[in-house]
């Protein structure tokens, strides 16, 4: 028995009328049943094409159909051919046997002798002939389906091997040997303990010289995702950002940096020593970031920005040699990357786009030309930019934790591997998590032709229903006067020349027309005023439920419900959120989406106006709440609550005050490697916000949501009544008002209802 039959059972689907034991034909199929089980593989019967369909929809783990002819008996045999050709346009590879008898082999169509693999002739071959016939398809097909890296580990595993090397739990047994071991051990199972190994197996090959089944898994992974090179990272995007950063980059340098980054382009910045000169996106009325805009990145507007940058002093070189943005924005927008290459290809040689939330555009043509990987690597040549990707494998697709792959494109002033690959050794563990790395190659190969497409269309299909249901209770509460949620997305799309109401729009185009999704300028609904048209595209399945409250002018409305109370509400039912700014609430509607799922939130949302409505006690909808915060909640309803917190926000105007804060960028005293070398010298002090005016930032102040630097380190804070301090002295007022709704900000201390920071000295 091979390793992967011990591992996961072989699954056949037998697609016929139950045998009839009165037959010769019956008899025959019978004892073909009883050999294939015999075999040790399981058999599912199914006795209609239709129901055939929706188990080959619904069950990936179908190894082999086996098909009886005679199951059509129409003169076009239309039913057997719709059955195979929709297997074949979701698996190219699964062995299909069609079973018939030599009475009717000449009226079987080309294209059912093309889509099936074998032939089986009942009665003529033995059974047990036949049966090894289908156990060897089987075989072949479990292994072909298995990419590289994860086949080898599997098979390496199930050697049973006696472990000399580390890691010393030596394959699980070493947590035996205590209570709390078993436990370990039992909760993870045997599978990832054994997997857990070491560099000294040389069998699976080097994650750091990319040799073996790994470096084999990471060229089928560039295969698969359109790059030159790829690398398998076990760290996350922040390592794969500051691997590429480390490598193309150094002291005194100048590099283009989307004020919209991660924080693990900062620590970049930092380790490198490059200097930063910042690309300012959009903003609009709800916070939304928006893109940089074309004008941004022309080659005179980067000549001003970094002639504008107090950091390029003289005798600094002032050509930019990387710059990094990023795609999509965590709120879903989608650059025209073709656009973006050609803007920015005019002033730096390396281009960088930060996809952590988008590793499946590729695998979709609703985002053609808005990925880094677009078109085939085989065009991409030394007259492009050279283009770096880094995706995170386990935000959207299906992979562990941590898992994060960096795609390459060779262009102008290439990085060979092995430059490269000296900055990727200074960042990877000579101990890496083989399971991360396996599930890397799993991911490719699930996304691997045709099944990308099928797995991206599903999630865009249930994003699209989720918007249309809300959309059309929307519009049909309106209609009685009353409130609802509504979806950030365009109120009406264009089909065939006609303004069609998104509720009411065919499905099959908005997931098939990006244009659906484009922002054209000047349209109310996404807030960025004169927008090249194309420039920018909403993705479909990154969904920003609205609560009511902003007007479409930027000011708050007479009423409205902070979304913070409505996420907090979904999170006593059990619904965790991505994402909550004032008024908005984001969804992710990945690979892993279902009706159920999406069919839960829409009813915990309308249960929410529900309570609402009849301002509900805060004991019974937000109990942990009040048992955290007796003495503030005790007593208040719902509506009692979103309406104190909603005067403060008008009070406050926190909104409008966050887009003036991050539409101002601040002065740079220090790069921020200079800042950093005086936080370990411990030339720095904590301050209060009182204090801060007119002080120079020593970490970053990263607000989340929505993510982005207020500050960089060794930028100035500003005057005490100035954009920056006036926002971060909002949060501070707003979280001593609403314990259980306080603010998440990097590089701040609530300390007792106060904040801190470090400044330099």
């Amino acid at each position: 028995m091979t390793a992967q039959r011990q591992l996961i059972g072989m699954l056949a689907l037998l697609v016929s009328a139950a045998p009839d034991k009165r037959t010769v034909f019956g008899r025959a199929l019978n004892q073909l049943i009883a050999d294939m089980e015999g075999r040790s593989i399981s058999i599912l019967l199914s006795e209609s094409l239709a129901d055939a369909t929706a188990i080959l929809h619904s069950d990936p783990a179908i190894q082999c159909v086996l098909l009886s002819w005679e199951m059509d008996d129409s003169e076009d045999r239309s039913e057997c051919i719709k059955l195979l050709t929709d297997l074949r346009e979701r698996n190219t590879r699964v062995p299909v046997f069609l079973i018939s008898d030599r009475s009717t082999a000449s009226s079987i169509p080309l294209i059912v002798m093309q889509h099936a693999d074998d032939f089986i002739w009942l009665p003529e071959d033995t059974s047990r002939f036949l049966s090894g016939r289908i156990s060897a398809a089987i075989e072949r097909y479990r292994q072909a389906v298995l990419p590289p890296m994860f086949g080898a580990l599997l098979r390496f595993a199930r050697s049973y091997e006696y472990s000399w090397h580390t890691p010393g739990h030596a394959g699980g047994t070493a947590f035996l040997k205590s209570t709390a071991g078993r436990a370990f051990y039992e909760f993870f199972g045997e599978n990832l303990l054994r997997s857990d190994l070491s560099i000294s197996v040389g069998e699976l090959g080097s994650l750091l010289d990319h040799s073996g089944p790994i470096g084999q898994g990471e060229r089928y992974a560039a295969k698969v995702f359109g790059a030159h090179r790829t690398y398998y990272v076990t760290n996350g995007s922040s390592m794969s950002n500051r691997v590429i950063l480390m490598a193309s980059v150094t002291r005194d340098q100048i590099a283009l940096c989307d004020r919209n980054c991660h924080k693990s382009a900062e620590h970049a910045m930092t380790l490198s020593g490059a200097i930063p000169t910042y690309l300012v996106p959009t903003r609009n009325r709800y916070g939304i970031i928006g893109p940089i805009l074309p004008q941004t990145l022309s080659r005179e507007s980067i000549q001003a920005a970094i002639a504008d940058n107090p950091l390029v002093g003289d005798g600094i070189d002032p050509t930019p040699v990387h710059a990094i943005i990023t795609n999509s924005t965590y709120d879903g927008l989608t650059y025209n990357v073709t656009r973006v290459e050609k803007l920015l290809g005019e002033s730096v040689d390396r281009l960088h786009f930060d996809e952590a939330w988008y590793g499946y555009a590729r695998f979709n043509p609703l985002y053609r030309e808005r990925f880094a990987m677009h078109g085939s690597p085989q065009d991409h040549d030394e007259s492009r930019p050279t283009v770096f990707a880094t995706q995170s494998t386990h935000k959207l697709l299906a992979a562990l934790s941590q898992a994060s792959m960096i795609h390459v494109r060779d262009g102008r002033n290439a990085i060979p591997h092995g430059r490269f690959n000296e900055s990727f050794m200074m960042h990877a563990s000579t101990s890496p998590n083989y399971a991360i790395m396996a599930s890397c190659d799993v991911s490719s190969a699930m996304m691997e032709a045709p099944s990308g497409q099928i797995l991206t269309n599903e999630s865009i299909e249930e994003a699209i229903a989720f918007r249309q249901v809300i959309s059309r209770m929307k519009s049909e509460m309106l209609g009685h006067d009353d409130w609802f949620f509504s979806c950030w997305q365009p109120p009406a799309v264009q089909i065939d020349g006609v303004a069609v109401p998104f509720h009411k729009a065919d499905p099959q185009v908005l997931k098939t027309e990006p244009h659906c999704w484009v922002l054209h300028p000047n349209e109310v609904w996404h807030g960025f005023g004169d927008i090249e048209d194309g420039y920018c595209m909403l993705d479909p399945i990154k969904v920003s439920v609205l609560s009511p409250g902003m007007g479409n002018d930027g000011e708050l409305l007479e009423f409205g419900i902070p979304a913070c109370v409505v996420t907090a509400y979904l999170g006593n039912v059990g619904i965790v959120v991505e994402k909550t700014t004032d008024f908005t609430v984001l969804f992710l509607f990945s690979i892993g989406i279902t009706k159920g799922k999406w069919g839960t939130l829409v009813n915990a949302l309308l249960d929410f106006k529900r309570d609402y409505d009849s301002n509900l006690e805060l004991e019974l909808c937000l109990p942990d709440l009040v048992t955290a915060n007796q003495q503030r909640y005790a007593g208040m309803g719902l509506r009692d609550l979103a309406e104190e917190i909603f005067a403060a926000m008008k009070q406050h105007r926190t909104t409008a005050t966050m887009s003036r804060a991050f539409g101002t960028l601040p002065r740079a005293e220090f790069s921020p490697v200079e800042a950093y070398e005086k936080l370990v010298r411990n030339e720095v002090e904590r301050v209060t916000l009182a204090q801060a005016a007119g002080r120079i930032a020593a970490t970053g102040i990263v607000p989340y949501p929505p993510g982005i630097p207020l500050l960089m380190p060794g930028e100035n804070a500003g005057a005490a009544d100035g954009p920056l301090l006036g926002y971060l002295k909002a949060l501070e007022h707003f979280d001593a008002s609403f314990p259980g709704f306080t603010h998440d900000t990097h590089g701040i201390e609530n300390d007792a209802g106060v904040y801190h920071l470090l400044v330099l000295k």
